[in-house]
């Protein structure tokens, strides 16, 4: 995988979302770091952002914990390029397991590429240029451990997964019940992802995953029920700032009960 040369104004900028909950956005797409600096030098990151970008995670992440951080694990919510593009030389320093759901196996251990993706999806032009990105399968399988199915993630005791499916078959979101925070991944997003000016300016607005790279529209939607039902107080999502309080909470039911209309592709209804 090459360095993708598409980016946003925030590339680069960290934002405490709690205090063990933080927000890094890596050129168009966001990771999670989860720990709390002041407690301890051990975090778990979720996602793996834009191929080539494993220094600039490993600067974030030495910013935030100190130099002598230590990663415990990395969760993936899905694996698509912008989600695991520097994974392998995150791996390179931190000997880790990476944790997925069982249906993304076949991605990240080299069997399987993702389709291809849907370039009439939308008319915006990061819609029409998506036959460049990269959907092929990476293969992880020395450090990847499939999450068990009962919702439990092993690092981290105080959250549990949600499938998610639609965006991609094995796509998981994480949430904390005590505080409601949430990690949708692509689930839904706060960005308009298919239009260029939209991802460079990262104006805020909710929306469904991104529509290129999504495969079954329908599940997509009951994953935004799913997630819309639970009324998160605080999100990080795949792209786009993050959101909380009422705004999220309404956008989100918004969605939920709009999405057929405003976000199913008209060539996938």
């Amino acid at each position: 995988m090459n360095k993708m040369p598409m980016t946003s104004i925030t590339s680069g900028m960290g934002i405490e979302v709690l205090p063990d909950l933080y927000c890094v956005n890596i050129q168009i797409v966001n990771i999670a770091m989860i720990g709390n600096p002041k407690e301890s030098e051990e975090f778990v990151l979720v996602d793996a952002g834009m191929p080539k970008t494993e220094e600039m995670i490993i600067q974030k992440a030495e910013e935030r914990f100190g130099e002598g951080c230590k990663l415990k694990g990395i969760i993936l919510t899905h694996g698509h390029f912008d989600h695991v593009g520097a994974l392998e030389g995150l791996l390179k320093k931190w000997d880790v397991p990476v944790y997925a759901h069982k249906l993304e196996e076949p991605y990240l251990t080299g069997n399987s590429s993702y389709p291809p993706p849907n370039t009439k999806a939308d008319e915006g032009l990061v819609a029409k240029m998506s036959n460049m990105f990269p959907r092929h399968g990476i293969d992880i399988s020395g450090n990847l451990t499939v999450l068990p199915e009962d919702g439990n993630i092993p690092i981290l005791p105080d959250w549990k997964y949600i499938h998610t499916p639609g965006h991609t078959p094995g796509h998981i979101s994480l949430f904390r019940e005590h505080d409601k925070a949430m990690i949708s991944g692509d689930a839904f997003i706060t960005v308009e992802q298919e239009k260029l000016y939209e991802v460079l300016t990262q104006k805020q607005e909710m929306h469904g995953p991104p529509a290129y790279f999504t495969t079954d529209w329908y599940a997509a939607w009951d994953s935004v029920k799913k997630l819309s039902a639970l009324e998160p107080v605080v999100a990080i999502t795949g792209h786009g700032l993050p959101m909380a309080d009422d705004e999220l909470v309404t956008n989100l039911k918004r969605l939920a009960e709009n999405f057929a209309d405003n976000e199913i592709p008209a060539n996938k209804k």
